[in-house]
């Protein structure tokens, strides 16, 4: 089970020191949210924030882009940093060489479902991700409330996975507290975005390591 905390959610204004409070957390990963403005209603950050931080963390920089054009964004994140790099399947034409160019940008490759799209537009590209990101929210700002329709998705992906043999991370982002992310566990996710849910607590690491135990008990307990 991977926790990435979404650093959106921490002091933004204090990007470094947030970054060294999950750096001491059981957490490996971080969530870095980038929004353009277009794709979403919503502006956050770009590259160069990424390439400041990267020399001062160790941490696994997990990079959504919520952007209607990531293909200007995918190198400049890439030589700032991005362990992995998603991208949405709401660009339809634009999905298979955005997924090879992260490929050849030697990063890993995400891809990433909003709650409105149908979950069968991202079985062509399964074999060529390793993380499906499934949003549980509909993105753009942080604090919003968990879509339990989405459930049946993340069934739905995990099933796919099995059948097709593959290996790909299960992803879930939005609403992600302790009670939800015990559903998506159960669902079949093994990777948790978590805003508010864990920078909201008094201790974070102590958030951080109690949802990777109910995440991790639920999996390990529920046979599918």
């Amino acid at each position: 089970m991977v926790i990435a905390p979404s650093i959106l959610a921490g002091d933004f204004s204090k990007f470094s020191r947030e970054l060294k409070r999950v750096e001491k957390t059981v957490a490996n990963w971080v969530h870095l949210d980038v929004m353009d403005g277009h794709f979403v209603p919503n502006l956050t950050f770009g590259p160069q924030i990424v390439a400041n931080a990267r020399p001062h963390s160790d941490l696994f920089f997990d990079t959504h882009l919520m952007c209607s054009k990531p293909e200007i964004l995918l190198e400049p994140f890439a030589n700032a940093g991005s362990d992995l790099i998603t991208v949405h399947v709401e660009l339809e034409d634009q999905v298979s060489s955005l997924l090879w160019k992260i490929r050849s940008l030697n990063k890993q490759v995400g891809l990433a479902v909003n709650p409105p799209t149908a979950i069968d537009k991202v079985k062509p590209f399964l074999e060529k991700v390793d993380l499906l990101l499934v949003m549980t929210v509909n993105p753009g700002f942080g604090g919003q409330s968990f879509i339990e329709e989405c459930v049946p998705k993340i069934q739905q992906v995990y099933q796919w996975r099995e059948e097709m043999g593959l290996d790909f991370r299960i992803e879930v982002d939005g609403g992600v507290d302790f009670k939800t992310a015990a559903e998506c566990a159960r669902a079949g996710a093994n990777t948790f975005v978590a805003g508010s849910a864990l920078f909201g607590q008094r201790s974070l690491a102590r958030a951080v390591k109690n949802m990777h135990k109910i995440t991790t008990q639920v999996s390990n307990g529920y046979q599918r």
